[in-house]
């Protein structure tokens, strides 16, 4: 691991998660300083404390960012919702759309538009959105729309930001937490020979927020163990 974090400000929201908890523990572990977001309050990884922040409400994010005094080197909007039981299309209610696009996509914007004034010339955005841009399931249109709208969020910010700020994008295939057992079949479907890892997806989190991904900026990283290039046939 090779860590450019020391006494470095990173935020991370969605920190919770077996993405978010994975990013926080990789940082902390290069010595970064780590503000850790999720909806709930809770201990977080290695005795990170982790504050409770609704991403549905406007005010609150404006409000947190007025209540931060730190500047900051980097911000990872990593938070999502998704339902796994989404109904089709004729039944979907306006009001699930509007819920998974607030708290996927606006509330990323709204992030970034509150840590403007605390960025250090330098600063890097990852905005972490899914394979679910680039490829669907049935019945998954708010879930896509949300994420296919963050990967265009983040060439627009790029554009916007820069050169002061460089902002980038992950997006995940299959994550597995550690202690889930997985068939012998589920991880060779992938071209890389397993299903990832939310360090898989930290350490090149924590590489596009440090100096080296520096000519790095508007861009979409696909992590998904090479399943997005698979061609499946029934």
């Amino acid at each position: 691991m090779q860590c450019h974090w020391q006494n470095k400000h990173i935020v991370v929201t969605g920190a919770g998660g077996v993405i978010g908890s994975a990013i926080c523990r990789y940082l902390l572990e290069c010595g970064a300083r780590v503000t850790a977001l999720d909806k709930a309050p809770r201990a977080g990884e290695l005795g990170l404390a982790i504050e409770g922040l609704d991403l549905t409400d406007a005010a609150a994010i404006k409000g947190f960012g007025a209540r931060l005094s730190a500047p900051v080197d980097g911000l990872v909007n990593n938070a999502a919702i998704a339902h796994p039981h989404n109904p089709p299309l004729a039944e979907l209610p306006l009001s699930l759309w509007q819920e998974v696009l607030a708290v996927n996509l606006t509330a990323p914007m709204l992030m970034t538009q509150a840590l403007l004034p605390h960025f250090r010339d330098g600063a890097s955005v990852v905005n972490i959105a899914s394979t679910r841009a680039v490829m669907s399931e049935p019945n998954s249109e708010c879930y896509g729309a949300s994420k296919g709208g963050l990967v265009a969020l983040t060439h627009a910010l790029a554009i916007s930001l820069g050169p002061k700020v460089r902002v980038n994008c992950v997006s995940p295939g299959w994550v597995a937490p550690e202690s889930e057992v997985l068939s012998e079949l589920e991880h060779h479907q992938h071209p890389a020979g397993r299903v990832g890892t939310g360090r898989d997806i930290a350490s090149l989190v924590a590489w596009l927020l440090g100096p080296e991904a520096g000519f790095v900026t508007g861009q979409h990283w696909l992590a998904d163990g090479g399943m997005s290039r698979k061609m499946i046939y029934s």
